[in-house]
C-alpha cells in the first residue's frame, strides 16, 4: 500500500497525524506530508511523493484517509 496528500485539499487540521503519526505530518505550512520513516516527502509533495505504508500501519492510514475533512489523503493498494 502506498498513501500520498494533496496538500491542495489539505485543512490542516491533523487529524491524520493523530491517527497514524508514523506516516504523517504537519509542517510549519500547516499542511500534512507523508513520511517514510524520519523522511518527510515534500520536494514537491502531492502524488509525486507517495510513502510505502508498512504492513502495521495500514489499518490506521486507511482510518486517516476516512476521517480527514479535506479528503485529501489517497491511499493505492498494491
Amino acid at each position: 500500500m502506498k498513501v500520498w496528500i494533496d496538500q491542495d485539499l489539505c485543512t490542516g487540521d491533523g487529524l491524520c497525524e493523530e491517527i497514524a503519526p508514523a506516516v504523517f505530518t504537519l509542517l510549519d505550512d500547516g499542511l500534512a506530508y507523508v513520511k517514510e520513516g524520519t523522511t518527510v516527502l515534500n520536494e514537491p509533495g502531492g502524488s509525486a511523493q507517495m510513502a510505502d505504508v508498512p504492513d502495521d500501519l495500514q489499518d490506521a492510514v486507511v482510518e486517516a484517509s476516512e476521517e480527514c475533512p479535506g479528503e485529501c489523503i489517497f491511499v493505492e493498494d498494491l
